[in-house]
C-alpha cells in the first residue's frame, strides 16, 4: 500500500515532495478540473503573439471575462475551472466569501502570490514554533520561486531571506511610494511600521503585460500545478482524478470511498483539501451525525489613497504588473498584540472599471473623469490576525452540503479601526492621501485566509489534532492544510501552509499503531 494525498493544492504537493523524499510511494487524487480547450488555445494565442504584438481588442478580449464574474466567485484565463461556485459547496453562502476547488492545483490557480512567513510572536501560543517551520519554509523556496529584495521588512522575517533574490520591477507609482517610505524610515519606526517590496511568488521572464489579475499567459504566477508536473517523473509517484466523499480508518489502514462508490485503501491518508473540502469530509466521516467544526478567519480591509504627486509615466501603459507592489506591517500593541499585514496595489484595470460602473451611471458623461482618478488610485488590502476575526461553523446539511454560520467578533471593528488609522498615517508619509470613510471590509472568509477548523494542540482534545495533524482518536490520518493551524496569523497564509504540510511529511511515522 502507498500513502494516500488528497488535494493538489499547495499544501498537497508539499507533503508529497517529504514523502517522496523519504521513499514512500505516494498516491495523489484530486478532482483533475482543468482549463477547458477553448480558454487554454485563447491563453496559449496570446502568449505566443507577446504583449508588443497584442491590439486593444485581444486584451478586450481577455479581460471581458473577469470583468463579468458573478459575485463571489474569482475568475482567471477566462474560466470558473479553478473555483466550485458557492451553493454547490454551502447551503447558504451569501455571507461567505470563501469557495472550494475541485481544479488540479486548487485555488493556487487564483492566488495573488504574497509570499511571507509566520513571524515567531505570531505563533508563540502554537504546541509548534518557529524553529520547527523554519526548515520546511527553506524546503519549500528550493521549488516556490521567491522574487524580493533585502529592505526593512528582512529583519522582522529572518526566516526568510532575500538574498540572491531579484525583485519584480516595481510599476511606477509603487517606485515612487518606495522611495518615499525608505526616506520616512525614522517616522515608520515610530509608527510601528516596517515596510518594503512585496515578496512574491512569480518566475523569472515577467513580461510586465499587466494581465496578472486576469491570468498570466505564460503561466509565470506560481500554481501548485506546476509541481505536480515535476513530481510525476518520479517513478514513486502515482496521481489519479477523483473526490473522496468518505474515509475510515481501520486496523492496518485507511479506506477511502470516491464520489461513484469506488474504495481505495492506503497505509496513510495526508488530507490538503481546502478547508471546505476538508471539513465536509471530516463531517462526513464522522459517526457523530451533530458534529460540528468552526473555521477561523483573518478579517480583511481594503483603504483606498490617492496619489498627489505625478507619477514617473502613465501608470497604465506597459511594462508594469498588478500583483501587490509593496507590504507594510503594524507591529505596534496599542494597535493589535498581533502583527497586521497590508498589501498595496497600484494601478490595474479594475479601478476605472469600478468606479465608472459605481458612479459613471449617476454622472452621465463622466466616464473620462473616473479614468484619470483611477490613474492616480492606490489600495491596500490590510488583515488581521484571526483572534480579531469571525468565525463560520460548519455542520452537514442532510444534502452533503456544509451549513455555515457566521460567529462575529466583537474585537473586530475596534481593531480595524486602529488599524486603519495607523495605516493611513502610513500611507501619508508614502505621499498618498488616504481615502478613510471610504475603507471597505471583505466579507467573512473572503480572504481565503481561513483555517484552524481541527487545530494542532500539544495534548489534542475532541476537535483538535495533534502536532503531526491527526485529529483525536485518528492515527493514519492526516490533516496538512490550513484546518490544522492552531490560528490565523495576518501574513500570507500560503507559504506556512507549505512549510507545515512539509513538515509533517517528513516527521509522520512509518510505524503506526492502531488507536
Amino acid at each position: 500500500m502507498t500513502d494516500l494525498v488528497i488535494g493538489s493544492g499547495p499544501s498537497g504537493v508539499s507533503v508529497a515532495k517529504a514523502l517522496l523524499a523519504r521513499g514512500r510511494q505516494v498516491l495523489m487524487l484530486d478532482g483533475g478540473r482543468r482549463l477547458e480547450g477553448s480558454a487554454q488555445a485563447r491563453r496559449d494565442r496570446l502568449a505566443a503573439a507577446g504583449p508588443e504584438s497584442w491590439s486593444a481588442d485581444d486584451v478586450k478580449a481577455w479581460q471581458a471575462p473577469q470583468f463579468d464574474t458573478p459575485p463571489g466567485q474569482v475568475r482567471r484565463f477566462g474560466s470558473d475551472f479553478a473555483m466550485v461556485p458557492g451553493v454547490e459547496t454551502l447551503v447558504s453562502p451569501d455571507r461567505i466569501g470563501l469557495r472550494a476547488s475541485h481544479a488540479t492545483g486548487g485555488l493556487s490557480n487564483l492566488w495573488g502570490s504574497a509570499v511571507l512567513p509566520n513571524r515567531a510572536e505570531d505563533i508563540a501560543d502554537w504546541p509548534i514554533g518557529i524553529d520547527d517551520l523554519s526548515p520546511h519554509y527553506r524546503a519549500v523556496a528550493e521549488f516556490l520561486p521567491i522574487s524580493g529584495r533585502v529592505d526593512a521588512l528582512q529583519t522582522l522575517f529572518p526566516t526568510l531571506s532575500m538574498q540572491d533574490r531579484a525583485p519584480l520591477t516595481p510599476s511606477p507609482q509603487a517606485e515612487r511610494m518606495l522611495t518615499h517610505l525608505d526616506r520616512q524610515a525614522p517616522r515608520l519606526a515610530k509608527l510601528g511600521a516596517h515596510a518594503g517590496a512585496a515578496r512574491l511568488a512569480v518566475e523569472p521572464g515577467c513580461q510586465y503585460c499587466g494581465q496578472c489579475l486576469h491570468g498570466c499567459p505564460w503561466g509565470l504566477i506560481y500554481a501548485s500545478g506546476q509541481t505536480l508536473d515535476v513530481l510525476r517523473h518520479n517513478p514513486d509517484f502515482h496521481y489519479r482524478t477523483g473526490l473522496v466523499r468518505q474515509f475510515e480508518e481501520r486496523p492496518g489502514h485507511v479506506t477511502v470511498t470516491l464520489e461513484g462508490g469506488e474504495t481505495l485503501q492506503a497505509d496513510r491518508i495526508f488530507v490538503a483539501a481546502g478547508v471546505l473540502e476538508t471539513a465536509r469530509l471530516m463531517l462526513a466521516s464522522s459517526p457523530n451525525s451533530a458534529a460540528r467544526l468552526q473555521l477561523q478567519d483573518s478579517q480583511h480591509f481594503f483603504l483606498p489613497s490617492l496619489h498627489h504627486w505625478r507619477a514617473p509615466r502613465r501608470p497604465d501603459r506597459r511594462p508594469y504588473h498588478t500583483l501587490p507592489q509593496i507590504f507594510i506591517e503594524l507591529d505596534d500593541p496599542a494597535v493589535s498584540p498581533h502583527l497586521i499585514h497590508a498589501q498595496v496595489y497600484t494601478w490595474n484595470e479594475f479601478y476605472a472599471h469600478d468606479l465608472i460602473n459605481t458612479y459613471g451611471s449617476k454622472l452621465p458623461g463622466s466616464a473620462p473623469v473616473w479614468r484619470l482618478l483611477a490613474q492616480r488610485l492606490v489600495v491596500a488590502q490590510a488583515f488581521l490576525h484571526s483572534a480579531h476575526s469571525a468565525r463560520i461553523d460548519l455542520t452537514m446539511a442532510a444534502d452533503g452540503r456544509l451549513t455555515p454560520t457566521v460567529q462575529g467578533n466583537d474585537e473586530t471593528e475596534q481593531i480595524m479601526a486602529r488599524a486603519t488609522a495607523r495605516m493611513g498615517q502610513v500611507l501619508k508619509l508614502a505621499g498618498l492621501v488616504p481615502l478613510s470613510f471610504a475603507r471597505r471590509p471583505g466579507d467573512v472568509g473572503s480572504s481565503f485566509h481561513v483555517g484552524g477548523s481541527v487545530p494542532m494542540a500539544k495534548t489534542p482534545g475532541a476537535g483538535q489534532s495533534d502536532i503531526l495533524g491527526r485529529p483525536k482518536g485518528l492515527s493514519r490520518v492526516h490533516l496538512v492544510d490550513a484546518s490544522c493551524l492552531p490560528s490565523i496569523p495576518a501574513t500570507t497564509i500560503t507559504f506556512s501552509v507549505m512549510a507545515n504540510a512539509h513538515r509533517i511529511g517528513m516527521l509522520a511515522p512509518d510505524t503506526i499503531p492502531f488507536v
